[in-house]
């Protein structure tokens, strides 16, 4: 039962039935209410007294550690970061959803009470005099229940968890016939890994707001009797069987040296194990030069397609925006009355019929298709401006790295090369105009494990976001479906999904990060590649034509409607006064002798 509740940190649906809906569930982390009918005051204020005379120095050093996912994370996906199967600590523990796993969460506390022949209240009372303070201080957010509760809760999830882990390290030591699996968890549980239930489960431990502290494992293991080893080392044993079922990055050489004692929790963990450190990388830890300045570093925005070495305009096309910009501004009647009589329906109905001859021509064929485009451009600038005003709650582009995608670059003659190592293996060589790009196997885990190591960096990096870098990185080469192929064929993608378009998908879809920041050995990469790009004739004369040529597309625009209403006007005429009377009667002129 819930004993006090912070009236700051308040879930506005928070039931402990199983009729509690889906959608009320995962609105226990994110919506809050200042008002509650239930709140007993006089507990609430003995908790903060109690609060305020506890002075416990290991508490006051306690970093916190678990976070809730940041909202503009949650909102891209919200099945990566929320429990499906299993709830493991406070923030999701009575959601509807993860209930029913109860049953297998006592199971394993049966089991923890059997190994150590005490009861397991007795384990509860230990851990209530001893840990209760330390654990309330690795969450951020107030934990609105008392300690009696609290006790119950960790202690049950903590004997699941680490029955769950024992699977991993059952494989790891080649079949573990010194240790079984009770009866009741072989049902969800499975040693090859193949178990939906298993799988599920596998994803719900990695995820940021479902982490529970690390040292409570560690405790009980020094008073089970799971192994011989001692219990740090069976830990990390247990941890890196769980690293190799979940990274996407598989290092042939040795794996990352990562101290157990320093890992606050499981993400954490695979966090280190992924991710290189920012010292080793020799990356500043400076906050204030982790900013990136978007007209430096080339975010794709709204002048993405503009490249630098054709920044300066040449006096044509700067004379033609000129004008084009004062009849665009100008409140002429003569612009509107162009605009409103090329574009309405009799107009067109009657032009309909004379710019089909007049575009078969053999000349004028060649020009059909673009000025067909630049009136299409026209009318739909007209009706982007009507429609601005009805469009205000759309939301903005995300922005992605200025890179070009696989496809274009492999056009250009750059090359694709794997590396089995981390992160920080990427890199550019100009000689061979080679990009060397980690090994990465992607299954029905990665995105769940690649999303939620984004958000943990997210809340505990003070320096640069390496790992939302990376994302990005990718999310900038792969656009589609051929890309995907491409970095298949070159043995840098192994795909595990269904197919290439859920490859593409996939990177495409973690696109969206908290901050944007500078990453040195990823930026000079990107900077590289773009450089060599940007150097090859054909996208040379592509950035030319689009710049110069395409570029002048409105002046173009509005010469084509006047030479459009031209005709329709000589037709017109003609139709009415018979041209080719007129014509006869024109003098002739003699020919030259």
């Amino acid at each position: 039962m819930l004993g006090f509740i912070s009236p700051c940190n308040i879930p506005t649906k928070l039931t402990f039935t199983s009729t509690m809906d889906y959608s009320s569930s995962r609105s226990f982390s994110t919506s809050y209410s200042l008002s509650r009918p239930d709140l007993d005051l006089s507990k609430w204020i003995d908790s903060m007294r109690k609060s305020m005379e506890e002075d416990d120095e290991e508490t006051t050093n306690t970093d916190v550690c678990i976070f809730t996912v940041p909202k503009t994370l949650l909102d891209t996906d919200p099945d990566s970061y929320i429990p499906e199967q299993v709830a493991l600590g406070p923030f999701h523990q009575w959601s509807h959803q993860v209930y029913d796993m109860q049953k297998y969460k006592l199971a394993a506390a049966r089991m923890a009470q059997r190994r150590r022949n005490v009861r397991f209240e007795r384990i509860v009372e230990v851990m209530k005099e001893n840990d209760e303070a330390r654990i309330r201080a690795c969450y951020h957010k107030f934990l609105d229940m008392d300690g009696n509760t609290l006790a119950w809760m960790m202690a049950v999830d903590m004997a699941f968890l680490l029955e769950f882990l024992q699977v991993y390290y059952m494989r790891e030591e080649g079949g573990g016939r010194s240790m079984d699996i009770g009866s009741r968890l072989s049902s969800v549980l499975d040693v090859s890994g193949k178990k939906l239930s298993h799988m599920a489960i596998l994803r719900d431990v990695v995820k940021l707001e479902n982490q529970i502290p690390l040292f409570l494992i560690k405790t009980m293991m020094e008073h089970d009797r799971i192994s011989d080893k001692p219990a740090t080392d069976t830990l990390r044993i247990m941890l890196m069987g769980l690293y190799h079922e979940l990274s996407p990055f598989q290092y042939q050489q040795q794996s990352p040296c990562v101290d157990i004692n320093d890992c606050d929790h499981l993400l954490d963990f695979l966090y280190h194990m992924t991710v290189p450190n920012a010292k080793e990388l020799g990356i500043s830890m400076d906050v204030h030069e982790t900013t990136i300045d978007v007209s430096v570093t080339g975010e794709k925005g709204e002048d993405a397609g503009e490249n630098k070495s054709f920044a300066k305009p040449t006096h044509v096309k700067r004379f033609l925006d000129y004008v084009w910009k004062v009849i665009k501004t100008a409140n002429f009647s003569f612009l509107r009355l162009v605009k409103k009589i090329t574009f309405s329906r009799p107009i067109k109905l009657v032009m309909k019929l004379p710019w089909k001859i007049i575009s078969s021509l053999p000349i004028l064929k060649l020009f059909k298709e673009p000025i067909e485009h630049m009136l299409a451009n026209l009318q739909g600038e007209t009706n982007e401006k009507e429609e601005e005003g009805t469009d205000e709650s759309n939301p903005p582009l995300i922005e992605e790295i200025t890179i070009p995608s696989v496809t274009e670059m492999a056009k250009a003659g750059i090359f694709f090369s794997p590396v089995s190592g981390t992160i920080s293996e990427i890199r550019f060589n100009e000689k061979t105009s080679t990009l060397y790009l980690p090994v990465v196997h992607l299954d029905v885990n990665t995105e769940v494990y690649l999303r939620n190591l984004v958000a943990y960096e997210a809340c505990v990096a003070s320096g640069p976001l390496i790992m939302a870098r990376y994302t990005e990185l990718m999310n900038g080469i792969i656009d589609t479906a051929e890309d995907a192929k491409y970095l298949m064929d070159c043995r840098i993608v192994y795909n595990h999904l269904k197919s290439e378009k859920e490859v593409a998908d996939l990177w495409n879809g973690m696109s969206k990060c908290v901050k944007m920041t500078k990453v040195p050995f990823m930026d000079k990469a990107i900077e590289e590649v773009n450089k060599r790009y940007e150097q090859t004739w054909r996208v040379k004369i592509g950035k030319f034509m689009s710049k110069y040529v395409f570029g002048s597309w409105k002046f173009l625009t509005l010469l084509a409607a006047m030479f459009l209403l031209f005709l329709s006007t000589v037709q017109t005429f003609c139709s009415v006064y018979s041209c080719a009377r007129v014509f006869r009667q024109l003098p002739e002129l003699d020919e030259p002798q």
